[in-house]
Parts: structure tokens; C-alpha cells; sequence
């Protein structure tokens, strides 16, 4: 494992995640925005309608939801800064 984290590749894309924006750095993020927006529509999901519909199901359907409005807005972010800079 610390062989992996000590790799000088690995090293350079992370560093890559902060200075750069290309294509491998923006599917990373597309791929983090995602998970992250998943983990929230699950919680948002079972607060709004646990009670009503079960609380797996309306984890399920909001962590569904969620990425809809996070994948575009994301994208359109990283191109945006991408542009500017």
C-alpha cells in the first residue's frame, strides 16, 4: 500500500488533480462529484420520504436522482475553469 502512495506517478496525478485539468483529472472529479452527490440523495432521500416509502427505497431512489443535476453541473464547472485559465 505505501509503495503505491510513494509511486512518483501517482504523486504527479494527484498534484495533477490541483493544478491541471485535462481529461483523466476531469473524469476523477466527475467520479468523486458523483459518490459524493450518491452518499447526500441517499441521506436527502431517507429525511424527506423514510417514513412514507421505506427508508431503503428512498435512499435508493435519491441517491439515484442525485448525479442528474451534479454530473452536468460538474462538467460545465471543469470547463469552465478550464477556459479561464
Amino acid at each position: 500500500m505505501f509503495d503505491f502512495v510513494n509511486d512518483p506517478e501517482f504523486v504527479n496525478f494527484l498534484h495533477s488533480l490541483i493544478t491541471d485539468i485535462n481529461l483523466p483529472t476531469i473524469l476523477v472529479w466527475v467520479i468523486i462529484a458523483v459518490i459524493i452527490s450518491m452518499i447526500g440523495g441517499a441521506i436527502g432521500g431517507m429525511i424527506l420520504a423514510g417514513k412514507e416509502i421505506g427508508y431503503k427505497l428512498s435512499a435508493t431512489v435519491g441517491s439515484l436522482f442525485a448525479p442528474a443535476g451534479v454530473i452536468p453541473a460538474v462538467i460545465l464547472g471543469l470547463l469552465i475553469v478550464n477556459f479561464i485559465r
